[in-house]
């Protein structure tokens, strides 16, 4: 029986979308936005900034790296406030509906740099409506490690069995499930719906 739901931030309840500010910088030629976001301000380096590494030194980094590149490795958080694209309300509905039957109990485990996370938390209201939110980037832990689930089972006091986690990406779902947790690869609302409801979720 499900008791508990997890709920990964970006890309479930969140749309995000780095390429946003790029299109503009490169006078929306997607190919070369693209490339730079592929080979310059990577995801890998932007994982680092979600696993506690200050937007500062990140820039730093990268720009001692790519010193050509300054302005636009600058502007990654520079304009990191456009790339985020607005609440999936699908996804929203249906944390309402979860919220409001009080039949679960509901936590947040995101990849979240602890400095930009405020502007999201200012921004969706509905950020407020969990009962806790691990993030990454203040705990110094990131998904797909075993050690931001541990800390949020072990803080919350939840049974693995007894919760689902639903995340767009594919490796944090298999580590979740690696840890005995129910989890859901989230492609879209509709699917999730259907989803949480084969796992006997009422909503």
């Amino acid at each position: 029986m499900i008791t508990t739901i997890l709920f990964d931030l970006g890309g479930v309840l969140i749309g995000w979308s780095p390429i946003i500010p790029y299109l503009k910088a490169f006078d929306g030629d997607r190919e070369k936005a693209q490339w730079f976001l592929d080979n310059i301000c990577t995801m890998d380096w932007n994982e680092e900034q979600d696993a506690g590494r200050t937007l500062a030194e990140a820039t730093r980094v990268k720009i001692a790296e790519y010193p050509e590149y300054e302005d636009l490795i600058k502007l990654y958080y520079g304009e990191w406030e456009t790339m985020l694209t607005g609440a999936i309300e699908g996804t929203v509905e249906i944390f309402r509906e979860l919220k409001e039957s009080k039949k679960y109990r509901i936590y947040a485990i995101t990849n979240w740099s602890a400095e930009t996370f405020p502007v999201a938390q200012a921004r969706y209201d509905f950020l407020q409506w969990f009962e806790g939110i691990s993030v990454s980037g203040e705990l110094k832990m990131r998904k797909p490690f075993p050690e931001i689930y541990q800390y949020t089972l072990e803080k919350y006091n939840i049974t693995p069995s007894e919760a689902v986690f639903i995340d767009d990406n594919l490796r944090n779902v298999e580590a979740a499930r690696n840890l005995g947790i129910h989890a859901i690869h989230f492609q879209n609302p509709e699917q999730l719906r259907v989803s949480l409801s084969n796992l006997g979720v009422k909503i």
